[in-house]
């Protein structure tokens, strides 16, 4: 039987389910329009209740974000529903995306793993705590542009002090005249 904690994060318009149950086997992924998360009914209906905007998957962690016009006790309610009607067909396996294509990336491929694992061991563990994480979209002429994810897009500590922190990480590990530009 499914078992869950509900945590706040820094974002007040977004909350964690920790689930006694596993949602993404491996990796992580957010969506923000049914339209891509069509072929996972749990995503799907979640992305469905009025006044959700974002679904944000990792291992046993659901961070669901809110417009910021609804009050989290009625959501609950709602996200709750259909957590118990759809886990337990849900496939822990499932396929990112289908249909989407990948950023191109080819060019720093190399590079942008070596920032990856800098933002394994450091920044990634303490966003993920929150329920949110930092994903690379591209890297060109020292400027890397990323998206928030979860919990972290649309907070308002994301676009100052986590920002800050990413960059001068970075900055030290990486490349001193490294830039960073967040997108959606």
């Amino acid at each position: 039987m499914l078992k869950y904690k509900i945590q706040g994060t820094p974002n007040p318009n977004a909350r964690k389910y920790i689930l006694s149950e596993e949602v993404k086997a491996k990796g992580k992924v957010s969506y923000k329009e049914q339209s891509e998360c069509a072929h996972i009914p749990l995503g799907y209906y979640l992305l469905g209740i009025e006044g959700i905007k974002q679904v944000h998957f990792f291992e046993n962690v659901l961070t669901l974000t809110q417009d910021g016009e609804r009050n989290w006790s009625e959501l609950d309610e709602r996200i709750q529903t259909v957590l118990f009607k759809q886990i337990g067909g849900h496939d822990i396996f499932f396929e990112e995306s289908l249909g989407k294509p990948e950023p191109q990336r080819k060019a720093y491929a190399g590079e942008l793993r070596v920032i990856d694992e800098i933002l394994d061991k450091t920044i990634r563990p303490s966003l993920q705590l929150d329920g949110g994480d930092v994903h690379l979209v591209d890297l060109e002429d020292n400027i890397l542009t990323i998206s928030y994810e979860g919990a972290c897009n649309e907070c308002p500590s994301s676009k100052a002090g986590t920002l800050a922190a990413i960059e001068q990480v970075l900055r030290e590990g990486y490349s001193p005249d490294l830039h960073i530009a967040v997108v959606s």
